[in-house]
């Protein structure tokens, strides 16, 4: 089994947070002037899309490298649909264009891709999570 840890930390002087896993960082906020946000950094469903995106880049990347495919360009665009009190994601919607140098033609890659991409499949298949909390008085 993989474990995927990030930390998060709130910002002094803000009430954004910054996240990292190992050396690589985001900041995390609301919009500038909503429940006192700045607008520093994205917010949870922008990372949620570029989540769900940028896992599905990496696997077209990954399904290349297995088949010696040369990769041309790659697209994504993530469509959110967020509704409801609480605000829940309804529906998401990756749009995808991809062109290869060499090789199978891209729907090939774009086909075991989207078979194979952690993001997609968990919030597919709907991830079990749980909250637990740290005494920090």
């Amino acid at each position: 089994m993989v474990q995927s840890i990030v930390e998060l930390r709130n910002v002094p002087g803000t009430k954004a947070a910054v996240g990292w896993a190992g050396g690589h960082t985001v900041v995390v906020d609301r919009p500038d002037g909503k429940a006192g946000g700045m607008g520093l950094g994205f917010n949870g469903g922008q990372l949620l899309a570029l989540a769900n995106g940028g896992c599905y880049c990496n696997d077209l990347r990954y399904v290349a490298h297995d088949l010696g495919v040369a990769i041309g360009e790659i697209e994504v665009t993530v469509k959110l649909e967020i509704d409801g009190a609480p605000l829940v994601v309804t529906d998401a919607v990756l749009s995808v264009r991809c062109t290869t140098l060499h090789g199978p033609d891209a729907q090939t890659l774009i086909d075991r891709a989207w078979k194979a991409c952690t993001v997609v499949n968990s919030l597919r298949e709907g991830v079990p999570t749980r909250l637990l909390v740290i005494d920090g008085s």
